[in-house]
């Protein structure tokens, strides 16, 4: 919905998704998102990315991405609950010196923080 809202604005956007789930008239790519992808594109948006996640987070090493993580994909040797998950992100982006900013979303819940990272500081 978010691509099909994008694409209405003006801007160019698509689905990539290896399980090919998009609404009709979509453009998208039926494929597992790589971060190295992310320099084809212009901004990188996770929402949700499950098994995408460490991908979606490291394109912003060339690539701003906004990336709203619900499931621990980052660290399966870890149980991650949704705070712990959005600490271990930012620490990682601390660490790689890649500007970003932690954002609380305006709706109850535990998926609700969202990350906008960009690869210089912001």
């Amino acid at each position: 919905m978010l691509s099909r809202m994008l694409n209405k604005a003006g801007y160019e956007a698509e689905v990539v998704d290896p399980r090919g789930w998009t609404l009709v008239g979509i453009k998208s790519r039926q494929e597992m998102y790589l971060a190295d992808m992310a320099d084809y594109y212009d901004l990188i948006i996770g929402l949700h990315p499950d098994e995408a996640l460490k991908d979606v987070v490291l394109s912003a090493k060339s690539r701003p991405v906004l990336v709203v993580p619900c499931c621990n994909f980052w660290d399966r040797d870890q149980k991650l609950g949704a705070k712990p998950l959005i600490e271990a992100i930012e620490g990682f982006y601390e660490a790689e010196g890649i500007g970003f900013e932690t954002v609380e979303l305006g709706f109850r819940g535990p998926k609700n923080t969202a990350i906008l990272a960009h690869p210089e500081k912001l």
